[in-house]
């Protein structure tokens, strides 16, 4: 069906306004979904869909065409084509679409949603969060989303004997496939995650082996087969500095060792670290630490 009730839009909202989309008379015992084109609805209020939310029904928005921008629960988003928005209860969304935008509308009972992922498994628990999903080929491809799609609408669409069971059993196909695309982005957000990690600690043995050799950044960068770029980026990430930021945090660390653990001068120490220069050495300590390298010694000795 393709309904155009008006019910979508309230621009001048003071508040989030919550809707229930048909379903209220229906009785507890009935497995319902409507669909609509994106198209039919976001056309009637410029392909503005103001933000709003629903607490029984369960939605998934399929793009497969055009351009989607999207605000899920104030996050700000924008949806390339295939891509399907994932809208469980309570989650605040609003939209603006392309006007070539194509794609479907599938809401449904929560009810027989939250049914057919316990069916799934408890892992399935991702689909309880709003996010969207993009398809993989080898994992589940456009394709298959396509055609899951196809099925459940023309079974909704049909009045045929065995009709309620059959809506349950494409709903749980369909929802199968999302609950993979979401293992597998989640995967994916891992692993993304585990390299720099893995990055960061090569870096810090590197670092351990030759912080009194070099501080130039591209040795260390070559020696990972990244760029110094790069290199920045994830120690940015892992570690909250720049490359040159942590080699100096290891250098600082072996000058308060030698200071106060052993009877090397100043100027000693600065030339076993690669600072051949006392007064450079000196002022790259003070800079560092907030205090000389004798201020430091002076400070330890006293104690």
């Amino acid at each position: 069906m393709d309904s155009r009730n008006k019910v979508l839009d309230y621009p001048n909202m003071t508040a989030i306004p919550t809707y229930a989309l048909y379903g209220e008379r229906q009785s507890n015992g009935e497995h319902w979904l409507h669909w609509e084109t994106i198209t039919s609805r976001s056309r009637l209020y410029g392909f503005r869909i103001a933000a709003h939310r629903h607490d029984a029904l369960y939605q998934l928005i399929y793009v497969s065409d055009g351009r989607a921008s999207v605000v899920i629960d104030g996050e700000a988003v924008e949806v390339a084509p295939p891509a399907i928005m994932v809208l469980p209860p309570f989650s605040v969304h609003g939209f603006e679409f392309s006007s070539d935008i194509e794609g479907v509308v599938l809401t449904f009972f929560a009810r027989d949603v939250q049914a057919a992922l316990a069916d799934i498994g408890e892992e399935s628990h991702g689909l309880n969060r709003p996010g969207i999903l993009k398809p993989v080929e080898g994992v589940v491809g456009k394709g298959q989303i396509d055609i899951a799609i196809r099925r459940l609408i023309a079974e909704a669409d049909h009045r045929a004997p065995g009709q309620e069971a059959a809506l349950r059993a494409q709903l749980t196909l369909l929802l199968v496939s999302l609950y993979r695309l979401d293992l597998a982005a989640t995967r994916n957000t891992r692993e993304e995650g585990e390299v720099p990690a893995r990055h960061g600690r090569a870096f810090l043995a590197l670092v351990d082996t030759h912080y009194r050799d070099t501080r130039k950044i591209g040795f260390y960068a070559s020696r990972l087969g990244i760029t110094p770029t790069h290199l920045n980026r994830v120690c940015r990430q892992i570690f909250g500095a720049s490359a040159l930021g942590v080699i100096e945090r290891r250098i600082v660390l072996e000058a308060r060792r030698y200071l106060q653990f052993s009877v090397l001068s100043v100027k000693e120490i600065g030339i076993l670290l690669g600072y051949p220069d006392p007064a450079y050495f000196s002022r790259f300590f003070t800079r560092r630490v907030g205090q000389s390298p004798k201020a430091l010694r002076n400070t330890i000795t006293s104690r």
